[in-house]
């Protein structure tokens, strides 16, 4: 895993979100340049769907809570219109490049976690969304503190 150069993230928060509140609803919107290699974090009541590139290479997240514990929920969109060796690679892709987009929201909303030190510990949880089974799946990777 590449580790997160700082320099290269760009965080936007938008309406109705500040670097303090809410826990819910706050959702996350990271995407990159495949040229610069830059990173862009939108944090907002709402996924920043204007970001999204048709290539669909995003990662989504959001705050929820189940049993009276916050959790942290990603999403990533594995296939859809490509072809089946393309929905291998990428789900390659997006296994080995996680950890550093996790890196990204920690350190990118990283106030909000100094205020609310406790979500640290909520467990991650990533959904692979695909229309092949095999694929198609929710993992457990951890905790939010395994990627500071």
């Amino acid at each position: 895993m590449e580790r997160l150069n700082p320099q290269k993230l760009f965080v936007e928060f938008r309406n109705g979100v500040t670097k303090l509140r809410p826990i819910i609803p706050r959702r996350y919107t990271l995407t990159h340049s495949d040229i610069t290699a830059e990173l862009f974090l939108t944090i907002g009541k709402y996924y920043a769907y204007d970001k999204i590139n048709p290539t669909r290479d995003e990662v989504l997240a959001e705050w929820k809570i189940r049993n009276n514990r916050y959790i942290f929920c990603v999403y990533v969109y594995v296939d859809g219109k490509f072809r089946p060796m393309n929905t291998y690679i990428r789900n390659k892709i997006f296994i080995r490049e996680l950890p550093l987009a996790l890196e990204a929201i920690r350190f990118g909303d990283k106030e909000f976690f100094n205020i609310h030190p406790y979500l640290d510990n909520a467990p991650v949880f990533v959904y692979f969304d695909s229309i092949n089974p095999y694929f198609n799946r929710i993992e457990y990777w951890g905790t939010l503190s395994d990627y500071k």
